[in-house]
């Protein structure tokens, strides 16, 4: 087990009964999370006798990066990353915007789960199901990984692999620890968790208070459109999603992001840019339009529509008042569709990062 996947109390437990002092946590929490530590040999200020019972109970981290794929621009790199199973995952660095001395806004997206069980019909980290839960720890260390080889991350976006809300308890761990003054600390309002539309999820996520962002995976106006399309959705209609999504935001303070995947003649017609705007109409509502980034597998079913057939769409919804962005298209030649590259790999017998 990694030092990650310890929360502050189990961490804070450990020590204690070691017998060492209370200190010693936040000693260990500046290494992990603040110093980019990658072994216990690094933290000298920690006792040597320390050091080495924390090198035989855990690892600094579990897991490795195999890959990285940057995309021509240079502002997205995808990362394929190996848990101890064996098990691959990805995570995704994206840089936007900075000029000058500034920075700009540095995201990385982060996967849930290994595969995915929700069975979008248009992505790829469905094509081979659900492998299992990723660990809080697991998810923490994404980040860290992409912050160690690509610098400081501004902005944290549950977006990866897999349904954020499937896995519940681990997801609200992991986003605990990126949150929290005491560990990572990045503003709650700079972390948002995307969502099919788990309605459970949603509402016990709204429950605990931690105000992060919320961003449905709508992609249909309408329940037929979107059972085809997202089959795991017959379970929620629309109606109860956006009413768990209004409830969300009362209780946040926080708009909703509406994310919607715009496939060429599948639901990209004006009948459908109509009905979103009308959904979503005076609600504290945004929806950004991601032209489908195509999935080699997928080539024969689905299709990025025209750049007139997006502006047109985009222009519906916004004449019922609704704020409406289109995703610029980043990483097609590095497959950062989500599960591209995991599908496409295999671990290789010598790995760096």
């Amino acid at each position: 087990m990694s030092l990650t996947g310890l929360s502050d109390q189990q961490l804070a437990a450990y020590l204690q009964e070691l017998g060492e002092p209370r200190y010693r946590a936040a000693q260990l929490r500046r290494h992990l999370y603040h110093r980019d530590a990658t072994s216990f040999a690094s933290m000298t200020d920690i006792p040597a006798g320390l050091r080495a019972r924390l090198a035989a109970d855990f690892s600094v981290h579990s897991l490795e990066v195999i890959s990285q794929t940057p995309s021509k621009d240079g502002t997205t790199n995808k990362l394929l990353l190996a848990a101890g199973d064996g098990e691959l995952l990805e995570a995704v660095s994206i840089r936007e915007g900075g000029a000058g001395s500034s920075p700009g806004r540095h995201t990385v997206c982060v996967s849930s789960q290994v595969g995915c069980a929700m069975a979008c019909q248009f992505c790829a980290s469905g094509l081979d199901g659900v492998v299992r839960q990723l660990t809080a720890g697991e998810m923490v260390e994404q980040l860290l990984h992409v912050r160690r080889l690509h610098g400081a991350v501004s902005n944290v976006v549950f977006m990866g692999m897999g349904e954020p809300l499937a896995n519940f308890d681990n997801v609200v761990a992991a986003l605990t620890t990126l949150t929290s003054a005491g560990a990572i600390g990045v503003s709650a309002r700079r972390v948002t968790v995307s969502t099919v539309g788990v309605v459970p999820g949603i509402r016990r996520l709204g429950g605990l208070g931690l105000r992060v962002g919320l961003a449905v995976s709508l992609h249909a106006p309408d329940d037929v459109l979107r059972a085809q399309l997202v089959p795991s959705a017959r379970r929620w209609p629309v109606t109860e999603i956006l009413q768990a999504a209004r409830d969300y935001a009362v209780r946040s303070g926080r708009t909703i992001t509406y994310e919607y995947v715009l496939l060429d003649g599948v639901n990209d017609g004006a009948p459908e840019a109509q009905q979103l705007g009308e959904l979503l109409a005076g609600q504290p509502a945004k929806v950004n339009l991601i032209p489908y980034n195509p999935v080699p597998d997928l080539a024969d079913r689905f299709r990025r529509p025209s750049t007139g057939r997006v502006a047109a769409f985009c222009a519906i919804v916004r004449q019922h008042g609704v704020p409406t962005t289109v995703r610029t298209a980043k990483g097609d030649e590095v497959a950062a569709a989500c599960g591209q590259l995991r599908r496409q790999r295999d671990v290789p017998e010598s790995a760096s990062g």
